[in-house]
């Protein structure tokens, strides 16, 4: 927040006191103020020093609980009747290819994407499994995102914006709230600390009240010249030249202010009829009406953070741990909940981008936390299973209308080479990176530059 406050009794003919001050406030990215994010970002790499970042960004939709493989990309309707879709399929435009029952407009989008049938890892528990998978398995718990932001740099230089951010879903659900805080969790820095976790703009919007002013620039203007004595002063006091060095953060931090960078999250600012093609607030099946969902919203944000400068946008949706249980849908209701809603947001989302001509320069990755068993428990629902996931990706400058990989009749396992976390995590660090470059560049942590090094892409899709 920007805080103005008012001290003392001395005061000049504007009204100022020789004790006020201008006092940039945290943003909610930890324990990080604006500054100090500006002075991060000047310690990382950026495309003009080094140019290794390509004009890309990743928007990442997590289905939080685990979504089905089967009754999303891979129906396996001529299985046993307990394995097959329970929403049936739907033909895509892609030859001999199906998707789930649900996605009728993501099936007229399929020349656009990328699905793998593939996907593994081993991790049944729900917390591990998203750290898993969020992490791609780092040893030190640091997000794939969190690397990024790292090497390319915490902030946007023009527009301010964190470089990696997680969108999340407003949910009051004990169980679905359960899941956004795993999302959360799975997110971090790890080691690398606070600075490199993801900004939620939901977690209190302190980002937000920052990119406003509160008082007239002229007044604004005012306090900044007092600042500027202020530290002048200081300065003769400090010979490690500290103050020094901060103060071009500091003066940084009110430049991007004063250019209201928080006009992005502003989604007034649309088409209303953009905004209706997203909307995802009302659905029903037949006499069956389930609750608000906010998924079009966010993914509309996500487009709107990464043509502002975003580079690494995590969207949470929540309710995919479909057991049919107390606490959870079975798959029918579940998927006729989440089904329609992922359906339209997402196709939405592709087809606004494209609209743009942003398609190669956003990269869309949809996974979870794992995927469900191949049977239908006696409830109707499907349980954990990490043998198969789900995972697509859409645009990014990757090679779309395809399918990478098979599984097995019964839709346990493989049946072909496994596609795991660290190929998806190379895959996305490929289309954000020149890795060439990235291999020469100085200045950057080595360990996170070998981790991209050695982890290979998944074939076909770079």
């Amino acid at each position: 927040m920007l805080t103005l406050a008012t001290s003392g009794s001395t005061r000049d003919c504007a009204g100022l006191s020789r004790r006020d001050f201008i006092r940039i406030g945290t943003l909610g990215l930890g324990t990080l103020t604006l500054p100090q994010l500006l002075l991060a970002k000047a310690s990382a790499a950026s495309v003009g020093e080094y140019n290794f970042v390509r004009d890309k960004s990743v928007v990442l939709l997590f289905l939080a609980g685990g979504a089905s493989h089967i009754e999303t990309f891979d129906p396996h309707m001529d299985a046993p009747e307990e394995v097959r879709s329970v929403t049936g399929e739907v033909a895509t435009r892609i030859a001999g290819v199906t998707f789930g029952g649900t996605f009728p407009r993501l099936a007229k989008l399929a020349h656009k994407m990328a699905v793998v049938r593939s996907f593994k890892h081993s991790v049944t528990d729900h917390e591990k499994a998203i750290r898993h998978m969020l992490t791609a398995g780092h040893p030190n718990d640091i997000s794939i995102g969190a690397i990024y932001a790292r090497l390319r740099g915490v902030n946007h230089e023009r527009t301010g914006l964190p470089t990696y951010l997680v969108v999340t879903a407003p949910e009051v659900d004990p169980q679905y709230l359960k899941e956004k805080e795993r999302v959360l969790n799975g997110s971090s820095g790890g080691t690398l600390g606070s600075a490199y976790a993801p900004f939620d703009p939901a977690g209190g919007s302190s980002l937000l009240k920052s990119m406003d002013l509160s008082v007239p620039r002229r007044r604004f203007e005012d306090r900044r010249a007092l600042l500027n004595e202020l530290d002048r002063l200081n300065r003769q006091m400090d010979a490690t030249g500290a103050i020094t060095a901060l103060d071009q953060f500091e003066q940084r931090a009110v430049d991007i202010i004063l250019r209201g960078a928080r006009q992005a999250f502003d989604l007034a600012k649309e088409d209303p009829k953009l905004v209706e093609r997203y909307d995802t607030s009302r659905f029903n099946v037949g006499k069956k009406v389930f609750r608000s969902s906010t998924l079009g919203t966010q993914m509309l944000l996500a487009r709107r953070l990464c043509e502002a400068g975003c580079g690494f946008v995590t969207v949470q949706s929540a309710g995919w741990d479909m057991h049919a249980d107390i606490n959870n849908p079975d798959m029918k209701t579940g998927m006729e909940m989440l089904g329609p809603t992922l359906d339209k947001a997402v196709s939405a989302f592709l087809e606004d981008v494209e609209t743009r001509g942003l398609s190669e320069k956003i990269l869309l990755v949809i996974t979870g936390d794992f995927g469900r068993t191949p049977k239908l428990n006696n409830r109707g629902g499907r349980d954990h299973w990490a043998n198969l996931g789900t995972l697509a990706f859409a645009g990014g400058g990757l090679k779309m209308g395809q399918v990478i990989g098979q599984s097995t009749r019964t839709a346990a396992e493989p049946a072909s080479d496994p596609i795991t976390p660290q190929h998806m995590m190379a895959t996305i660090m490929h289309a954000l990176f020149d890795m060439g470059a990235l291999r020469v560049a100085q200045g950057l942590p080595r360990d996170l530059v070998m981790t991209l090094e050695q982890a290979e892409p998944i074939r076909g899709l770079v």
